[in-house]
């Protein structure tokens, strides 16, 4: 038989985050994998209702009483739950109504489904990314193979032309030639391996915020939301400046097309994440740079292809500064994400905080 000592040493150790409410749906445990979810207290829980550590839906909560009447278990897939501190969570849940002391009480074993729709939605990213860079740089080969001819032909041309005039139009051509094979230098991104120093993100986010204040000269509302107790990260702090100085022109050119540029507001957060999965590695800890604005929001039709190169929603626009700021995240082992909708886009950039994970 196993003991009650071996009992709780056994939940205690569970990944699977487990809860017990009673009969009135007031928390009796949870262990510690249920602590680290929710980003709560067990101790200091106790006795709450079940609402008080998160909600989802009047009907579930129906559900729940139904089930403590009944006796009758139940499972829900990819749920999403509101928990207290204002996270939202997706998870499956499975609820066993089990008899305890007299009454019937409800254990609930809780497994997020986020880490899995993450990783499955990065993987797909990171695919289409590695293909968009064959495809760009088979591409790139073939532009700039004949646009070196096409250069040398224009100066050889012209030494030979015997009016001074007629060489602008030669002029032009090697501008542009010189034109073009900077575009396609530009897509196919820098190959120098970032110079990794520890650096204070804080430094690299205001360094920003100076540069765009200047540009808009009081046009658009810069908020600074700041967790000041972010330890230093090991970066580039060049190419983490011009990363995120892209995401911010494109949210201040967005916040220019509305009628009312006395609302264009755009908030510069940062966060720390504990127990975040960066592709297949779980870090410990990572630092999340978020830039948000309540412009018109990106097209829904660009949504998925907004990292690929040439891809714009401005008739001006390259297409390059986000494919450009994609890659360099990812030569600092980070991650990249966007969520838009008229009023609210987000770009959410994570870092690893651990010393050593973006060795070269």
């Amino acid at each position: 038989m196993i003991n009650d000592a071996l009992q709780s040493l056994l939940l205690e150790n569970l990944t699977t985050a487990t809860l017990l409410l009673n009969a009135k749906l007031r928390l009796e445990y949870m262990n510690p994998a249920a602590e680290m979810l929710l980003a709560v207290s067990g101790q200091r829980s106790h006795g709450q209702f079940i609402s008080e550590l998160f909600t989802e839906s009047p009907e579930a909560l129906a559900a729940l009483r139904q089930a403590v009447q009944e006796a009758h278990p139940f499972t829900k897939r990819e749920a999403v739950l509101n928990s207290g501190n204002g996270n939202t969570l997706t998870v499956d849940y499975a609820v066993t109504p089990i008899l305890c002391r007299r009454e019937t009480m409800l254990l609930l074993e809780v497994h997020p489904r986020d880490r899995l729709l993450r990783i499955t939605k990065e993987e797909a990213q990171l695919s289409k990314q590695e293909t968009t860079k064959m495809l760009v740089r088979g591409l790139a080969h073939e532009i700039k193979n004949p646009l070196g001819g096409i250069r040398g032909a224009a100066q050889l041309l012209a030494r030979e032309l015997p009016d001074e005039q007629l060489r602008d139009y030669t002029e032009v051509i090697i501008e542009e030639a010189d034109r073009l094979r900077n575009l396609v230098d530009r897509m196919l991104g820098s190959n120098k391996l970032p110079s990794l120093s520890m650096t204070n993100i804080h430094e690299v986010l205001e360094r920003v915020a100076n540069l765009i204040e200047a540009e808009c000269q009081g046009g658009l509302i810069l908020v600074r939301d700041y967790d000041p107790s972010i330890p230093e990260v090991l970066m580039d702090r060049e190419q983490m400046i011009q990363a995120v100085l892209n995401i911010v022109r494109n949210a201040m050119q967005a916040l220019a097309s509305q009628s009312d540029l006395g609302l264009g507001r755009i908030t510069l957060r940062t966060r720390t994440l504990r127990q975040f999965t960066i592709g297949h590695i779980r870090h410990r800890l990572v630092t999340r740079i978020e830039i948000q604005d309540n412009g018109p929001g990106i097209p829904a039709e660009l949504q998925n292809t907004l990292f690929y190169p040439m891809v714009s929603g401005r008739p001006d626009g390259t297409g390059l500064g986000l494919a450009i700021t994609q890659n360099i995240i990812s030569q600092h082992q980070g991650l990249i994400e966007c969520e838009s909708h008229p009023g609210h886009t987000t770009f959410s950039i994570f870092l690893p905080l651990e010393q050593g994970a973006l060795a070269p």
